[in-house]
């Protein structure tokens, strides 16, 4: 089994930044890609971005190219997702997400393809 815990989400004022950490036990995080995901309230769930087990391979939504990027310390068993020039719409609970199969090839993937999810770290982008 592989347990997921997300941290480092918070209050911060438009323009600012933010890390968030996917924090692994369990099962190793090493052989595992990784997705983060946002949902808004009242909307669905949006994939972010993703890193493959290797690192080789990382995507973003078109929403957060070139603010957010991701990385994985495989040391530390934890995937990161540093956010800067946050914006107000910005603003969701975000997940992070790991699954052992073959993804973030071209984009981040659907949630359903993640088998294993954090709990969520709320992010909120206000002045």
């Amino acid at each position: 089994q592989l347990q997921l815990v997300e941290s480092g989400g918070g209050l911060v004022q438009p323009g600012g930044s933010l890390r968030l950490s996917c924090a692994a036990s369990g099962s190793t995080l090493n052989s595992a890609a990784i997705g983060w995901f946002r949902q808004a309230p009242g909307k669905e769930r949006e994939g972010v971005s993703c890193i493959s087990s290797n690192g080789g391979r990382r995507n973003y939504a078109d929403s957060v190219k070139g603010r957010f990027t991701i990385s994985r310390d495989s040391a530390k068993k934890t995937v990161y997702l540093q956010m800067n020039s946050l914006k107000p719409e910005d603003t969701a609970v975000y997940y992070c997400a790991a699954d052992f199969g073959p993804l973030c090839y071209y984009n981040t993937g659907m949630a359903e393809d993640y088998g294993y999810w954090g709990q969520g770290t709320q992010v909120t982008v206000s002045s």
